[in-house]
């Protein structure tokens, strides 16, 4: 009794404080943005829900060469690399502040190639967070051996199960993000606050075990052994394992365009009831702010729950596989039979487990919606992409990610093990740009002893988000990483080659129809992917332009009528820096259009055939 009692007041608890679109809200900021509770749920919930797996893939690369002892060290790294990666983005949002993440700052700072690599990279991590994700949850719901004997009785393929769940879940979720940012927001927020309260009566089922002297499990594993190198070897495998779900720092950055550009709650009270810590509340003011506030929960989360999870695997001796549950499984089985009536606390996380773990597409999903109308703008992705409800979601983009997704689910045949070595490689690119970027933007604004230190530790940030992307990839390279190198290159080609076809040509007025009539982004966001754009196609053109000249070099001449294109000019003159409230810097090239005079009936659509005149 005591345990359903509790279970109810946590679930009224979370769905209480849980945030809500208010219709004035949407009338002042527009529809589907979001503010400080909403943003931790969609762009936080795939790194918060790493705590079901990161902590036992780290664990699982350690415990069969009995060096689980020494995870503590992995645990340090991967600390030290949240700390590193986080204090970067938060500090980039104040410069990047108008969305569009490493996907920007590479295009500003450094060259379209890396806007373009950044690009295509976070589509595919993106789509593959959503495959782990899905299959993960569905792995989870057919770890309960009710339902698994239930549906193998029904139809005895194994893998069509694991299918099935994971496009359902899948399903779930994208249904939820085309309804709209307020409704998914809602959901997942409720379901990580359940989450978070339940953690908490698992961790105090724990410590009542530790000191009631619960026994370890017995070995059950017979351990290798390993030599110096291949130990310290694992000890990598193990940290870059275990340092996954990062995929939210550079969703944030990006997705900022989706948030409210107003005062969090805890600022308007700390300027109002503490104003000597007005630096404090001026760094996170703001939609910067907001997502500053979402990007400390990545310092400290990922370190204190994979340290909280290793000393509990450590002292009752249970990891991934033991008694056939996962690392999080074995311990919520302890700690909550230590509570009265617990099994039903245990059910209850296994359950929201499933659940979580898929929700962790949701993160994926707002991120897609944030990349692709922009690779519309650039020119690699058709403009019929581009649709968005008056809710504010690009309900299309959703909708192709998720049928990607599926398919990769099929042709992986439900196997989450075959998904996960390409999972959460990709998102460490962006960040290594991102470093390098802001690096340039230090080196440009700043003299003197903060021009020094800033740029070192931009550097030095970059450097390490390279090591971790290569000891992400030689990390898993026996279960298939080295795929992701091949993926890579197959998609960097494909990208440049959608680019130099002729459905891959921008002009200023398609241009200004995707960003501002299609996608219906205004002001600095609309005019930074307007610039963007005709970069990316003077890029094109340099292009074209050097294929044709290496062409003659073997005495292969074609007549071809290549146009320059319009010059995308200072970034800082096309932002209006000095006066946002100013035009776009495209309507420079749309006036020179010569306007069709008036017409009875007025503008005919742009497929219709010219009339006949009696000249003619």
């Amino acid at each position: 009794m005591f345990s359903i009692i509790l279970l109810i007041v946590i679930i009224f608890l979370a769905w209480k404080i849980s945030p809500r679109e208010k219709e004035e809200s949407a009338h002042v900021h527009g529809a589907g943005q979001i503010g400080l509770l909403a943003a931790i749920a969609l762009f936080g919930v795939d790194y918060f829900t790493s705590y079901f797996y990161a902590t036992g893939e780290m664990m699982h690369a350690l415990h069969p060469y009995n060096l689980q002892d020494y995870a503590y060290v992995a645990v340090i790294v991967i600390g030290i690399a949240n700390m590193v990666f986080g204090f970067l983005y938060m500090y980039s949002l104040g410069v990047f502040n108008e969305g569009g993440g490493s996907y920007t700052a590479s295009m500003r700072y450094l060259i379209p190639t890396l806007s373009l690599i950044v690009a295509i990279t976070l589509i595919e991590d993106y789509v593959l967070t959503i495959v782990v994700s899905a299959l993960s949850g569905g792995d989870q719901l057919l770890s309960i051996d009710q339902i698994r004997h239930f549906l193998l009785a029904l139809y005895d393929q194994e893998w069509f199960w694991h299918f099935a769940a994971g496009a359902a879940l899948a399903g779930v979720t994208w249904y939820l993000t085309i309804r709209g940012r307020g409704e998914s927001a809602q959901v997942t927020f409720a379901m990580l606050g359940v989450f978070i309260l339940l953690t908490i009566v698992m961790a105090i089922g724990l410590f009542m075990a530790h000191f009631k002297g619960v026994p370890a499990v017995p070995p059950q594993a017979t351990h290798q052994s390993a030599t110096l190198f291949e130990a310290m070897m694992h000890m990598l495998t193990a940290s870059m394992k275990g340092m996954v779900a990062l995929t939210g720092l550079e969703a944030m950055s990006n997705g900022i365009q989706f948030v409210i550009d107003e005062d969090a709650g805890f600022v308007k009270w700390g300027k109002q009831k503490m104003p000597r810590l007005k630096w404090l509340w001026n760094y996170y003011s703001g939609k910067s702010g907001i997502g500053r506030a979402v990007q400390t929960s990545f310092l400290f989360y990922g370190s204190i729950t994979t340290l909280f999870l290793t000393i509990f695997a450590i002292r009752f001796d249970v990891f991934d596989g033991t008694f056939g549950r996962t690392l999080v499984g074995n311990l919520a089985f302890i700690g909550f039979n230590q509570i009265p009536n617990g099994e039903l606390l245990f059910w209850a996380y296994q359950i929201l487990a499933v659940f979580l773990l898929a929700a962790a597409s949701m993160t994926a999903f707002q991120d897609a919606q944030a990349t692709e109308w922009r690779d519309v703008a650039i020119g690699v992705i058709p403009e019929a992409i581009v649709y968005r409800d008056p809710r504010g979601t690009f309900t299309r983009s959703v909708t192709i990610t998720f049928g990607v997704s599926v398919l990769i689910m099929l042709l992986v045949r439900g196997q989450t093990t075959v998904a996960v070595p390409f999972y959460g490689v990709g998102v460490f690119l962006p960040i290594m740009v991102m470093g390098f970027a802001v690096r340039k933007h230090v080196l440009s604004h700043f003299t003197g002893r903060a021009r020094t230190f800033g740029s070192w530790g931009a550097f030095l940030a970059a450097m390490l988000a390279g090591i971790v992307f290569l000891g992400q990839i030689f990390g898993k390279w026996e279960e298939g990483g080295w795929v992701r190198l091949i993926t890579f290159t197959v998609l960097f080609g494909s990208a440049h080659l959608l680019l130099l076809l002729p459905s891959g040509e921008r002009g200023p007025k398609q241009i200004h129809r995707i960003v501002r009539d299609k996608a219906r982004v205004q002001g600095a966001m609309a005019s930074i992917v307007e610039w963007q754009s005709l970069k990316m196609q003077e890029y094109r053109y340099e292009i074209l332009v050097g294929v044709s000249r290496f062409f003659e070099l073997f005495g292969v001449r074609r007549p071809q009528s290549l146009e320059a294109p319009a010059i995308a000019g200072d970034y800082d003159h096309a932002l209006h820096v000095d006066h946002p409230e100013a035009p776009s810097f495209l309507d420079q090239y749309l006036d020179a259009v010569p306007k069709p005079e008036p017409r009875l009936g007025g503008t005919p659509h742009e497929t219709a055939k010219p009339q006949m005149t009696n000249e003619e």
